[in-house]
């Protein structure tokens, strides 16, 4: 095993609660926007990924204090678009998972042979936001932008 780098992981880790705490807000804002037919699943959809946003940072919150670093009160930059379409909603979503999942792996890259538990955390994280990749490529394969 190899030495931790505990302020690479802080930063990373106080990286991730921005972006987290960016989810929150972002998916509590796409939630109140969405209209159409299938409004009702979509909100539902889009509240969870809040919640389970939220989580994720004081996941990450709770790591970060444990190795005596400050957890940051910003939230990662959040473009309003202005675009509230379904179709636009889940895309923004997407990228937004995509650019948490990079974080993940840059966390697991540093805490990779020299924390079992941090490098555990990292691949959960990893996994959750592979996952929510692919359910949003789901959503999106019936929508077609709206021109």
């Amino acid at each position: 095993m190899r030495e931790l780098d505990i302020q690479s992981a802080t930063s990373l880790l106080n990286a991730i609660m921005e972006a987290e705490l960016s989810g929150v807000v972002r998916y509590t804002h796409y939630s109140l926007m969405v209209t159409g037919p299938n409004r009702i699943p979509i909100v539902q959809y889009l509240k969870a990924q809040a919640t389970e946003s939220l989580l994720h940072a004081q996941q990450a919150g709770e790591i970060l204090t444990g190795l005596e670093g400050h957890p940051s009160l910003r939230i990662a930059p959040i473009e309003e678009t202005y675009e509230h379409s379904i179709y636009d909603i889940l895309l923004e979503s997407l990228n937004h998972e995509t650019a948490a999942l990079g974080l993940y792996k840059d966390l697991l890259e540093v805490v990779s042979d020299a924390s079992i538990y941090l490098e555990e955390f990292a691949r959960t994280m990893i996994g959750q936001e592979e996952l929510h990749g692919m359910e949003l490529k789901k959503m999106l394969r019936d929508f077609s932008p709206v021109t």
